[in-house]
């Protein structure tokens, strides 16, 4: 083990937490339902239910309708999301050969 990945800031969660989780439990929490929070956001029921079920990303607009419906920064829930983006691509075997490729291409250069 390197010592950076022994410092503490540089620990990635075995698996990596999507914004909607967040925001899913902030509304349980709350006691708000989907439907009503969908309904005051003025998005579908369904696409309000695939961001709480990681299944959809959480948007610059969907995160500033957040922030304006339960107060929750938008900023913090955009960076999260990139997390969860950048550390699911990490686990795609085929895209990091892809990456190590170019990686290869561009050292000989």
């Amino acid at each position: 083990m390197t010592t950076e990945n022994m410092i503490a800031n540089n620990i990635n969660p075995a698996f990596p937490t999507h914004p909607g989780e967040v925001i899913k439990d902030e509304i349980e929490y709350r006691g708000i339902s989907q439907r009503q929070l969908a309904d005051e956001m003025g998005i579908a029921y369904s696409a309000l239910n695939e961001i709480l079920n990681a299944r959809r990303p959480i948007t610059e607009k969907t995160a500033l309708l957040f922030e304006a419906a339960l107060g929750v920064n938008a900023e913090p829930l955009l960076k999260m999301q990139m997390r969860y983006n950048i550390q699911t691509t990490r686990k795609d075997a085929s895209f990091m050969d892809r990456l190590a490729k170019v990686r290869r291409i561009a050292a000989a250069l």
